[in-house]
């Protein structure tokens, strides 16, 4: 992760050019299957950084408000708003990515001067906007929305300050790392891989070369794409095709992070089932062989969750297979609230999610 003060990349320049030497990405793409809980990574990853003393930007393009919602703000608006602190002295800024602003926000960027200034006409966006097109752009075109969506975290990625989107070779990152909380798995691919696409597509323009420059940086070192699933069959399954898929269209695999694991890294040894019942009914007062219905329950609850154990353990090792690291997100049974988030980012300080090694 580039330092304060290392220099950041400019239009001309390699975005996968890492000037401090340290191999660690900037930018972490966060995905799963629907109801694996990638948000909840995300703003734990994010605030793991923090806890590093970074200065992290963590960003959503759905429109869902998932971020605000485990985080308890208010909704998110399409600006930069801090939303957390880390142990360290970090800071998590919150930003919701939406797709007509970010298309007005480009219009004003790099095509501001195009219509005359504002004797002639005043923004691009404002003539756009009363001639209609900006809300046909945003609705009908998906390939260039999925652009400026992922182009203003780009934007972040190589904001420095003294300028914006890379246009100075010069400056203090804004930001130490950006955090994505991007589409599903099943969507993910498609959604990172569309400026490449455009830019080809598009043969030339402003809009082809901002394609192009996003599809550089997605595809380079300063970018991981970590997955995560929980331990069961379907999301494993969709895991390793989305993992497939990512290595196909040469973007940059990360971590794989199982989520809600309920053990550590192996199986407990199957205890029989008298000697719970006996170890129990010494803890509990319980005469030897006396029914009672407490030591009962707690002998089947212990069989289920070591049944369940393993099972998980099984689906590890199918994650294992995929070629990358794999973390664990312990389960918390009480839901994830704001001390969950704290918790989980500690696992992350502990374990850190890692970059392609390709």
């Amino acid at each position: 992760m580039a330092p304060p003060g290392a220099p950041s990349s400019s239009p001309a320049d390699d975005p996968a050019d890492d000037p401090a030497g340290t191999g660690a990405p900037r930018l972490h793409v966060v995905s799963g299957k629907g109801g694996t809980g990638k948000t909840t990574l995300a703003v734990a990853l994010a605030i793991a950084l923090a806890d590093a003393g970074r200065r992290v930007l963590l960003c959503e393009v759905e429109g869902r408000q998932g971020l605000s919602r485990l985080l308890g703000t208010a909704e998110l608006p399409y600006e930069e708003v801090e939303v957390a602190e880390g142990a360290g002295g970090g800071q998590v800024v919150g930003l919701a990515v939406e797709p007509r602003a970010a298309l007005l926000d480009y219009l004003d960027t790099f095509h501001g001067g195009v219509l005359g200034g504002r004797g002639r006409g005043g923004r691009a966006s404002t003539v756009l906007d009363r001639a209609g097109a900006v809300d046909v752009i945003a609705t009908v075109a998906p390939g260039l929305r999925d652009v400026l969506l992922i182009g203003k975290v780009y934007e972040a990625v190589l904001r420095t300050t003294t300028s914006r989107g890379g246009s100075s070779a010069t400056g203090t990152p804004v930001y130490d790392a950006v955090v994505l909380d991007a589409p599903p798995t099943g969507r993910v691919t498609r959604f990172l891989g569309i400026g490449a696409e455009l830019a080809q597509l598009a043969g030339g323009g402003p809009i082809a070369g901002r394609a192009a420059s996003v599809a550089a940086l997605l595809s380079s070192p300063q970018t991981a794409v970590h997955l995560v699933s929980l331990l069961e069959e379907l999301p494993v399954t969709e895991t390793a095709e989305a993992a497939a898929e990512l290595r196909a269209a040469g973007l940059p695999l990360g971590t794989v992070v199982a989520n809600r694991e309920l053990a550590g890294s192996s199986a407990p040894q199957q205890v029989p089932d008298d000697d719970v019942a006996r170890a129990l009914g010494t803890a509990l007062g319980t005469d030897p062989g006396e029914e009672d219905d407490l030591v009962a329950a707690l002998v089947a609850q212990n069989r289920t969750r070591t049944a369940q154990v393993g099972e998980q353990e099984r689906w590890r090792a199918e994650l294992a297979a995929l070629g990358r690291p794999v973390r664990s997100l312990p389960d918390l049974p009480g839901g994830v609230d704001l001390d969950g988030l704290y918790r989980l980012a500690d696992h992350l300080v502990a374990s850190p999610l890692l970059g392609s090694t390709r």
